[in-house]
């Protein structure tokens, strides 16, 4: 089964291509607000690359964020596209699910932080149990001394609110490890990982289910002029 792995969250444009869960070829690209007239010629050039034409894609896997409502929403679009015009699988994975897969730590919590904007972050709380990341909180959007309150043990924060944030941090607990910058962001190989047990299962998309994960409930709502 060849998977095809898209993230949109971020500044970065993140895109995979699977047999299965072993990764065939993985990149991200720096796009900031370019998603829109970049993501179809990076797949496809993604595809040239590994000679696999769009047809032989089995399944689709795009990240839900939370992060850049924006790119969430070209990300979702493309996606839906994709399963529409070929009638495969596409399934959503959280984004921030595939930011704390990028933590090995096994004896300490691991806590993604992504700049929400508002002076809050968007979080949760994971440990590795088995091999396995496990989500052990709700994903929240939250200021970073209210998430700070919800962390009882050693933990290691990722993601690109940690410039922001890192010396609030400190402040509470001066032991907390900060990952670098390779590892704040979400991996589209991650995704396809988290993804594959349901890919396998999946049958036919009901994209009106396939939606962006939105934590302030003004995200997903239309104002009018």
């Amino acid at each position: 089964m060849k998977i095809l792995g898209i993230d949109t969250s971020s500044k970065f444009l993140n895109i995979a291509l699977s047999e299965d869960k072993d990764i065939i070829k993985e990149e991200s690209y720096l796009l900031d607000r370019k998603h829109a007239s970049q993501l179809v010629p990076k797949i496809k050039g993604l595809l040239r690359k590994t000679r696999v034409s769009i047809n032989k894609i089995d399944a689709f896997i795009i990240g839900l964020g939370p992060g850049s409502f924006t790119g969430l929403r070209i990300g979702v679009s493309a996606i839906k596209g994709f399963g529409a015009a070929s009638g495969k699988p596409c399934i959503g994975v959280a984004s921030m699910d595939s930011i704390a897969c990028n933590a090995i730590e096994s004896d300490k919590d691991i806590v993604p932080i992504i700049d929400a904007k508002r002076g809050q972050v968007y979080s949760a709380i994971y440990r590795r149990k088995g091999g396995l990341v496990v989500r052990l909180s709700d994903y929240m959007v939250l200021p970073i001394d209210k998430l700070m309150a919800k962390i009882k043990t050693q933990a290691v924060f990722l993601g690109d609110g940690v410039p922001l944030y890192m010396n609030n941090v400190l402040r509470i607990n001066k032991k907390t490890v900060f990952l670098e910058e390779q590892y704040w962001y979400p991996g589209a190989g991650n995704l396809i990982k988290l993804g594959f047990s349901r890919v396998k299962k999946a049958k036919k998309t009901n994209m009106n289910k396939l939606t962006p994960l939105y934590l302030y409930p003004e995200d997903c709502q239309v104002r009018k002029p």
